[in-house]
């Protein structure tokens, strides 16, 4: 399996914890986040990973080379941020199969990478979703799905709060999907994919309850502090 991890991220409500670190690489018991991301891709089977990197990307390329354990490293630069679907299609280039799995750089979901590719191939999906069920999608916004786990709709943040599913940040995505003409430049995977496309795709859902954690505000960052514990080598 190959998969894609946005790195590039600038970190801007982590940055008076982090200071001018790439948010991927903010350290978390002293090892940079992205270590986590690997050790638990490797787990997965993952053999391939494409780094989309762009803000101080100099620190991950030096950190990290060319292989990490058993994963091989390649990397799709950004010269500018090109959003998170943008830096997707980037990578999707370097990519040998037909299909990727791709995730953000800042959260850990601990999710059972075979079953969701199981999953996406019988329903034959252009993109599978992993969801993750709170008990109050305020902060993130819900997504919603009919009996098939077939994607019915996106609600914004703060929107419907309460019980509900999240996107969890992790997707399989087929490449000839963002091949098309009207994914190009600077675009996100979740307003302008996502949003814009799941009644004329065949967009499904993933639910799991494994572990989930955004480092992405300073709060769950020290949470991670004490609950990745769990997850050292």
């Amino acid at each position: 399996m190959e998969a894609i991890v946005l790195a590039g991220g600038f970190g801007t409500r982590l940055q008076q914890v982090i200071a001018d670190l790439p948010k991927s690489m903010a350290l978390i018991n002293g090892c940079p986040f992205l270590e986590y991301q690997f050790n638990y891709l490797e787990e997965q089977g993952v053999t391939d990973v494409i780094l989309s990197v762009g803000y101080k990307r100099e620190l991950i390329m030096e950190h990290f080379g060319e292989q990490y354990r058993d994963i091989h490293i390649r990397y799709a630069v950004e010269e500018e941020p090109m959003g998170t679907g943008g830096g997707i299609r980037l990578a999707m280039w370097k990519i040998r199969g037909k299909r990727a799995i791709a995730m953000n750089g800042d959260s850990l979901f601990r999710i059972d990478l075979r079953e969701m590719m199981e999953k996406h191939m019988k329903k034959n999906a252009d993109i599978t979703i992993a969801l993750r069920e709170l008990n109050d999608t305020g902060r993130y916004g819900r997504v919603t799905m009919n009996r098939d786990r077939r994607i019915t709709g996106f609600a914004e943040k703060q929107e419907q709060p309460g019980k509900g599913y999240i996107n969890g940040g992790v997707y399989i995505i087929e490449k000839q999907l963002l091949m098309e003409p009207e994914f190009r430049g600077k675009f996100s995977i979740e307003k302008d994919c996502f949003e814009q496309y799941y009644s004329d795709s065949r967009l499904f859902g993933f639910p799991s309850k494994e572990y989930f954690l955004d480092i992405g505000i300073p709060e769950d960052y020290q949470k991670a502090q004490d609950e990745f514990k769990q997850f050292a080598d």
